[in-house]
């Protein structure tokens, strides 16, 4: 009799048990839940914490909670101005509804494969009425808040909140890329050539300026010279000529000694005169005496 009531009670606990892990469920801070009743969804959960649903009846289906993102695949996109770009982009978003996210998707995979072609299409709409310039310079912010916006205008109608669009990376193709290198090059050797040119000139003046005033200096110097020379000279003649006037026999005597150094300073210098000329008068004894005479 007792191990009868004791199994009753043992099969009565078992059974609870599996009831009770089959009717009790938990809800986590990252997580949000869809109670399903024969494949229609009866209740939402959005706050964390233990839920109960009927047991056997009823399921549950769970919708991550945090912040999502979903890439795109490398596209080609034409700008306004003819440009060929290659558009790496990825959008960030969150499940703010989940019934109508699951409605709508059933599960992640296909939710990201549908954000991902809505991604695409409002980047090649919106690009393609950008020049290039706007896309790579400041614009991109204002640019990247009208897709986000356009984006989440039509995601969410599925339950599904976008919080970000960015461009990853957005590069000319290969063949375009070769073709700006080389405008590039042909522009930065046209601008070395013309500042070689202006450099050739701006020298060129430098020296005829120099020269010109190298030339004015030198002829200024010349003409001081000169000046000076003259001014010299007159001293110096103004001097022998008091001197002549003092004594006319020491000044031709003086003069006669200037005029043998100069002629004979030259070993190899000769002179043909007659005796008796007056060059050599000093040199005669008589003459030197009846000079002393007078």
């Amino acid at each position: 009799m007792n191990k009868t009531v004791l199994t009753v009670i043992a099969i009565l606990l078992v059974a609870i048990g599996v009831v009770a892990s089959s009717a009790l469920f938990t809800v986590y801070q990252t997580e949000q839940a869809i109670v399903m009743q024969f494949g229609k969804p009866q209740k939402v959960i959005q706050e964390p914490g233990l839920n109960f649903k009927l047991p056997f009846v009823q399921d549950v289906v769970y919708v991550d909670k945090r912040v999502l993102s979903v890439s795109t695949q490398r596209e080609e996109v034409v700008t306004r101005d003819q440009k060929r770009l290659m558009v790496d982009s990825f959008a960030r978003f969150r499940i703010a509804n989940p019934l109508q996210y699951y409605q709508s998707y059933g599960n992640i995979q296909i939710a990201y494969a549908r954000l991902e072609t809505i991604l695409n299409s409002q980047l090649r709409q919106n690009l393609g009425r950008q020049s290039l310039n706007n896309i790579v310079s400041g614009e991109r912010s204002n640019l990247m808040n009208q897709i986000r916006e356009q984006v989440n205008t039509e995601a969410k109608a599925s339950g599904i909140d976008v919080i970000d669009v960015r461009i990853v990376r957005a590069d000319l193709p290969k063949e375009n890329s070769e073709k700006v290198f080389d405008r590039m090059r042909s522009q930065r050797e046209q601008e070395a050539k013309e500042i070689r040119a202006t450099g050739a000139e701006i020298a060129q003046r430098i020296t005829a300026n120099a020269d010109k005033e190298r030339t004015v200096l030198i002829a200024n110097a010349r003409k001081d010279s000169e000046i000076l020379r003259g001014e010299g000279d007159g001293e110096k003649n103004r001097i022998f000529a008091d001197a002549f006037g003092k004594d006319e026999d020491f000044f031709a005597f003086y003069r006669s000694m200037q005029a043998y150094r100069g002629s004979m300073s030259d070993s190899d210098t000769t002179m043909v005169l007659s005796p008796t000329s007056q060059f050599f008068k000093y040199f005669d004894r008589q003459s030197v005496t009846s000079e002393e005479d007078k």
